[in-house]
């Protein structure tokens, strides 16, 4: 699926990195609370992954309690699916580590860097932004493995913005992600309160709606 999002090709241009995005998906009722909509949205996510990423060992999900906390992949593990708790973002240097962020209005951030080959995926929305994940995500990297963040290609996806949302959230990322000496950002510039046949968006459907899906591995 990654071709049909050309706001990922910073990242899917790059050798051994396969950076994702599943969008809304017709004719699954998701008209409910998280729960009820991530249960029936499971096995069409599930039989997306299983095709798109084949070599996948693991995949990891954040919590997503729209804080600032950035788990580490450190290590490979039999389990198929693992959640780390109270966790907003995921970080790792390890191969076929398929690191995921379900998305109806926050943001996804992807993080690539071609020189250390490590990555990062992480869940913003207004909390996570004011709380600067992003600055605690590339510190976690830079420590972790050794990143310098001028090597870093980061790419925002659709969020919800102006004039659905009071607040451009996904402007503020881009301007912390200079900040922090990131040279190539990537903003989508897609509005998911706009586009309601591509995207799901939580306040346009007041709560009772899907999630898309941020994925982020590295191949090789």
């Amino acid at each position: 699926m990654t071709e049909a999002f050309s706001f990922l090709n910073p990242i899917s241009s790059l050798s051994g990195f396969h950076p994702s995005w599943i969008p809304r998906l017709p004719d699954i009722n998701v008209s409910g609370d998280r729960e009820f909509a991530l249960h029936n949205l499971g096995p069409a996510h599930d039989a997306i992954i299983a095709r798109e990423f084949p070599e996948i060992a693991t995949r990891h999900h954040a919590e997503q309690i729209h804080g600032s906390q950035i788990s580490i992949v450190s290590k490979t593990s039999p389990q198929k699916i693992i959640t780390h708790p109270a966790s907003d973002g995921l970080i790792t240097n390890l191969p076929r580590q398929l690191l995921s962020i379900y998305i109806a209005d926050c943001a996804a951030i992807y993080l690539a860097d071609p020189v250390t080959r490590s990555i990062g995926l992480l869940h913003a929305g207004k909390k996570g932004t004011s709380r600067n994940i992003l600055k605690v995500a590339v510190e976690s990297m830079i420590l972790a493995f050794g990143t310098r963040p001028a090597d870093l290609i980061c790419v925002i996806s659709p969020c919800i913005r102006p004039p659905h949302y009071e607040i451009d959230f996904a402007a503020t990322i881009v301007r912390q992600a200079s900040d922090l000496g990131i040279k190539s950002i990537c903003d989508s510039l897609e509005n998911t309160a706009s586009d309601p046949d591509c995207h799901y968006s939580y306040r346009l459907e007041k709560g009772r709606t899907g999630r898309m899906l941020a994925l982020l591995s590295i191949t090789t």
